[in-house]
């Protein structure tokens, strides 16, 4: 629209000049999603403004003015963050899976009651001591260790080795 007869209507502005902003800011981007996006950003925050902006001689180059503003901010933030992800390890370092060990405690592990389970990861994965498995299971400290010694009778069972330190320490 001509600046000699600006619109006072916000409707008819934008009616008029979305498609041709969004054609211009598309010729910049090469993303017509990006393009509509911020064409419809800068109109937004026209129709915020439209009290003051209607006044102006051309209130469309303030929206054209604003949506420019806004393709260059998003251009500048993705070329930003191009040039991170490109200083970035271009691999991440390879890590074995858990061995045949840790799978068959694992699943010993999960054969047992719920209560035993929690109480020896608790306490030997976990480090918790046992008044404190205790106190957070809300149980007598006896529980507790009847709960370990029968977990790692069951484990040293399941895992085919007798009740030795080194059954404890799994």
């Amino acid at each position: 629209m001509p600046a000699a007869d600006p619109p006072a209507d916000f409707d008819a502005v934008y009616a008029a000049q979305y498609a041709d902003l969004t054609v211009q800011l598309y010729a910049y981007f090469g993303d017509r999603q990006e393009a509509q996006d911020v064409v419809q950003e800068a109109f937004c925050r026209a129709l915020r403004r439209w009290s003051s902006v209607s006044k102006y001689d051309d209130p469309v180059a303030w929206v054209r003015r604003v949506a420019w503003n806004l393709a260059v901010s998003r251009w500048r933030r993705s070329r930003t963050a191009l040039s991170f992800v490109r200083r970035q390890r271009p691999q991440e370092p390879q890590v074995d899976g858990p061995n045949t060990d840790r799978i068959e405690l694992v699943e010993a592990l999960a054969t047992l009651p719920p209560a035993q389970r929690r109480a020896m990861v608790l306490h030997y994965l976990g480090d918790l001591s046992v008044s404190e498995i205790a106190e957070r299971e809300s149980v007598a400290v006896g529980t507790v260790k009847s709960w370990l010694h029968r977990g790692r009778a069951s484990l040293a069972v399941q895992l085919h080795q007798p009740d030795q330190p080194e059954a404890r320490r799994a």
